[in-house]
């Protein structure tokens, strides 16, 4: 059945893979932003890739801070499911973890109780699979959606923090809150194909391989997922009853970065890029003085499988292949118009 469905940060690189997934469905979106200003780029990255000519007609946006009470109750207005998406996604780690942790936690507190406060039971969450990664569990070991990042891990980040922590409060919020239903997406490094060059940081990481500047690699790894199919999740997620209560680990597979660095070492040998592995004592002595190195430290040598099969349940099929996602983002970095 179509829905109406509020879409939260609408402007961010999977949120607008999402708000086509949701258009293409035959979904009314309602999308957040903040700043009005960017309705057209929003409806410009749409355009080309909706085919249907009408669908945009089925769009339309509000003005919503993460940080500020103002607009949600008219927002939920007329609505029948959140898609919360908006959270804070830096490409430098702040001085200050609660510049991010606190938007993150109230913004998933405010769109949910805003949510209750208007009927709406339906809900999905974009969360990380940072918020899983950092439990303490031995390398080779699978994780799990019964996982949780100990927000006191040394390498748990102020991003992995504040994932962990909205989606904790989260769960809460809905544990005690007869009616609500919930899912999270937690996707690993999102990569793929942007709809248009706001995306963000999710594919600086392959940005900054493909510009070899990097002599080295550190042994340290991640899940990859492609952004189509975390989009896919989500809107999936709504019209199956299977998925409320579980955390949607999105990913095809785990891999390091020295993994990625060799794969695109050898689609594009032109480039340089470096494919030698950081000797651990070297990243422990650049991380007496580079913090963002140091949280690297302790998981260095870590490599995890990851259970996806609540996931590929939703989904409907296996995820696209990790590295070929990888490809995809290299590809369309290497061959847009300069």
């Amino acid at each position: 059945m179509p829905k109406t469905v509020l879409l939260t940060g609408i402007t961010g690189f999977i949120a607008k893979h999402v708000a086509k997934e949701l258009l293409m469905a035959g979904h009314t979106v309602r999308g957040s932003l903040r700043s009005p200003s960017r309705a057209e780029e929003v409806r410009a990255a749409l355009r080309p890739v909706l085919g249907d000519p009408d669908a945009l007609d089925r769009l339309s946006f509000v003005e919503l801070d993460l940080t500020r009470d103002e607009g949600w109750a008219a927002a939920m207005e007329g609505v029948d499911a959140l898609i919360h998406t908006a959270s804070p996604f830096p490409m430098s780690q702040p001085g200050d973890p609660e510049e991010l942790i606190r938007p993150a936690v109230d913004g998933a507190m405010r769109a949910l109780s805003a949510a209750h406060a208007a009927g709406v039971e339906r809900v999905v969450m974009t969360s990380s699979s940072v918020a899983i990664m950092y439990c303490g569990k031995d390398s080779g070991s699978t994780l799990g959606e019964g996982d949780w990042t100990d927000p006191e891990h040394p390498s748990a980040n102020a991003y992995a923090q504040s994932k962990t922590l909205a989606e904790r409060a989260a769960w809460d919020f809905v544990g005690k809150t007869p009616g609500m239903k919930l899912t999270t997406v937690n996707p690993g490094l999102v990569a793929g194909i942007p709809l248009d060059d706001n995306y963000g940081t999710s594919l600086r990481l392959v940005e900054r391989f493909l510009s070899g500047k990097d002599p080295m690699v550190p042994d340290v790894g991640m899940p990859v997922v492609d952004v189509e199919d975390v989009a896919r999740l989500h809107v999936r997620a709504l019209d199956y009853d299977s998925s409320i209560g579980h955390r949607l680990i999105a990913s095809s597979r785990w891999l390091s970065l020295i993994d990625i660095a060799q794969h695109l070492a050898s689609l594009f040998p032109e480039r340089g890029i470096p494919k030698r592995r950081a000797p651990k004592l070297a990243l422990r002595i650049v991380g007496l003085f580079d913090p963002t190195v140091r949280q690297l430290v302790p998981t260095v040598g870590y490599h995890y499988k990851v259970d996806t099969s609540a996931a590929n349940a939703v989904l409907g099929r296996e995820f696209v292949p990790a590295k070929a996602a990888i490809e995809k983002s290299a590809r369309y970095l290497t061959e847009r118009p300069a």
